[in-house]
């Protein structure tokens, strides 16, 4: 296994005409099916819709976003009448539930990401369903790029495990660009919406290892009580305060 700055390195090296060509040929429209932005279920054998750890509740939604990405979407809930308030961080964010731990007053552990905030339902936050089921985005403009390069990852120097992935298995590739479990794959795509889905793929291999380098760089263990979350900017509480 190769480093994370050699990793870096290829990713910054990618190139998005490349990534464009491929995108193209694997074709991807989406449907605003919504599936992407909701809670995560599998099907049994006998046709019901159960959850994915089969305890008879849904598995939540798991979409990574990154410390200033969280900040541009409180902003983006100030600037947005359809909110009645500016998020606070734990509206927009949450601990990524890797790691941690059910304590005798509640969740508690380290964890090395922050996940988007979910409903009552374990569906995006921000996720919006129209009657006939249309699904949309109420911060669309300000999405991380997770969901703007949804349902493609990138795969750097013949290493077929990738990067951090969306949900969903890998059931396509073309070069550098895997295909995720998505209704919208195969249909046609222009070049214009194609090298901007790969501009922003690139971008997101690049800060998806600056991010794990940066945390790397900056992490120390920590007996604190409760959750801690390490980013690239520091060990943070779950309101998205500075540990200590």
């Amino acid at each position: 296994m190769q480093s994370l700055e050699a990793d870096l390195a290829a990713a910054r090296d990618l190139d998005p005409d490349d990534l464009a060509d491929a995108i193209e040929t694997i074709g991807f429209d989406c449907t605003r099916c919504g599936a992407c932005c909701k809670a995560e279920t599998c099907e049994s054998a006998d046709g019901e819709r159960d959850a994915a750890d089969g305890d008879g509740e849904r598995e939540p939604h798991t979409a990574t976003v990154f410390p200033d990405e969280v900040r541009e979407l409180q902003a983006a809930t100030a600037e947005n009448d359809a909110f009645d308030r500016e998020y606070d961080w734990r509206d927009v964010a949450r601990p990524m539930p890797y790691g941690l731990r059910e304590g005798p007053d509640g969740p508690e552990g380290e964890t090395f990401e922050w996940a988007l905030a979910t409903d009552a339902c374990g569906d995006c936050s921000f996720y919006e369903e129209a009657p006939d089921g249309t699904g949309a985005c109420g911060v669309h403009g300000s999405r991380p790029l997770i969901c703007r390069t949804y349902p493609f990852s990138v795969v750097l120097d013949g290493d077929d495990t990738g990067l951090a992935q969306p949900m969903g298995a890998a059931v396509d590739r073309e070069g550098a660009v895997r295909a995720h479990e998505c209704e919208g794959l195969g249909r046609d795509i222009s070049r214009a919406d194609a090298e901007a889905l790969a501009a922003a793929l690139k971008e997101r291999a690049v800060r998806e290892l600056e991010e794990a380098i940066a945390v790397r760089d900056e992490y120390e263990p920590t007996d604190a009580e409760g959750v801690v979350v390490h980013d690239s900017e520091g060990a943070k509480r779950p309101d998205g305060q500075f540990e200590g």
